[in-house]
């Protein structure tokens, strides 16, 4: 069992004061079903604390009444190397959130900001290991993002097609578990047989995860290295990544799930 060792990180993330269910624009909302917000805060700020408490730090997102989905923070950019591509939303009713991730960069003066040409949907459909940026494309990032993001990073980007509507974005069916080793875990379900012989050539030891831990959002995780955050329901993905030398921890977000997001969507890493 090799030695995993946890790297300190900084993250943005947004409190869920707004949250609500008012539209559907993935599979996992259904506005029907009431969202509490006290319940959700409360499961937000454990998130948060346990990421302080493992010695990382948290920056905060103020959020905005009319943008219910900004709890959802991964969405708004990716940060690599301290240069920042923004979002390009591609359902009218986030589309003000790039704006606002945008804003925050300037204003805590982060000297490479850059507004897309292209759709993208931040940290949701782009993954960072150390040798790829994963990119993610199907039901929301546009294909020409991905030109877009390797010639703004100067990092290779892989295109990865999802075709299954339950993991519209990559943060869903692909987790980074070590960026120092190329360590990740997928469910190979959720990409096209293309794309699954891609993970399966430049990934052949990742953990694939099966369709129980999957629609659990067990995918939709948060690694330092060595801590791997995740939602307590993926219950099978627990003995394997402690074989591996990861210490799983388990996170109750149940009520952001009626959003379609959990652990990972709640975080935007910035990568100096």
């Amino acid at each position: 069992m090799p030695r995993r060792h946890a790297t300190p990180r900084r993250y943005l993330m947004c409190p869920p004061a707004h949250f609500a269910v008012t539209y559907a624009i993935n599979p996992w909302m259904d506005p029907t079903k009431p969202v509490d917000v006290p319940v959700a805060v409360a499961q937000w700020e454990d998130l948060r604390d346990r990421y302080r408490a493992l010695g990382h730090t948290v920056e905060e997102l103020t959020p905005r009444r009319d943008l219910p989905d900004m709890v959802f923070a991964a969405n708004g950019a990716t940060v690599i190397d301290g240069r920042v591509l923004g979002a390009r939303f591609a359902h009218p009713e986030r589309t003000a959130e790039a704006a606002a991730h945008l804003d925050w960069f300037r204003a805590h003066g982060w000297p490479e900001v850059r507004e897309p040409l292209h759709v993208n949907e931040g940290e949701g459909d782009f993954a960072v290991t150390a040798s790829y940026v994963l990119a993610g494309r199907g039901f929301r990032a546009s294909p020409l993002s991905h030109g877009e993001a390797q010639e703004f990073f100067g990092r290779p980007v892989i295109g990865l097609d999802l075709v299954d509507p339950r993991f519209y974005h990559l943060d869903t069916a692909l987790a980074v578990l070590d960026d120092r080793t190329d360590d990740v875990m997928y469910h190979p379900a959720a990409f096209s047989p293309g794309s699954r012989a891609v993970l399966e050539r430049l990934f052949p030891h990742a953990l694939t995860v099966g369709e129980r831990d999957a629609a659990a959002l067990g995918l939709n995780a948060v690694s330092d290295g060595r801590h791997v955050l995740l939602p307590q329901a993926a219950l099978g993905l627990f003995a394997p990544l402690r074989r591996r030398g990861y210490e799983p921890i388990g996170m109750e977000l149940s009520e952001l799930l009626k959003g379609g997001g959990s652990v990972k969507c709640c975080t935007l890493e910035l990568r100096t």
